[in-house]
C-alpha cells in the first residue's frame, strides 16, 4: 500500500461557482470535513493533482487556499463525538 499522509485543506472562495468547484474537487479527495475545511489522506501523485486542480479553479488575487500536512508523529486528540482520523485498508478514487 502506497503511504498516505494526513493533511487538512481549508479555502475561503469569494464566488459561488468557484466555490462549487472547489467544493466538488476536495470531495473527491477527502474522507471527512465541516463547511469549509477538510481531512485528506493523499498520496504526493494525490497531492500534487490536488493542487493543480484547486490552482485552475481559485482566484489567487480573491480566494485562499491552504494545504497542511500534519506531523504523523503527533497524537490525534478528538473531542466531543468526534472520531480520531485513521487510514482505511483501501481507498476508492473513481
Amino acid at each position: 500500500m502506497k503511504c498516505r499522509d494526513l493533511y487538512v485543506a481549508a479555502y475561503d472562495i469569494t464566488t459561488p461557482k468557484r466555490l462549487r468547484e472547489a467544493l466538488k474537487i476536495l470531495k473527491g479527495y477527502s474522507c471527512g470535513g465541516q463547511k469549509s475545511v477538510f481531512e485528506c489522506f493523499l498520496t504526493p501523485a494525490e497531492k500534487s493533482v490536488l493542487l493543480r486542480e484547486i490552482g485552475e479553479t481559485v482566484d489567487p488575487a480573491e480566494d485562499r487556499f491552504l494545504l497542511v500536512r500534519l506531523d504523523p508523529r503527533s497524537r490525534v486528540q478528538a473531542f466531543g463525538i468526534a472520531v480520531p482520523p485513521k487510514d482505511p485498508p483501501f481507498f476508492y478514487v473513481s
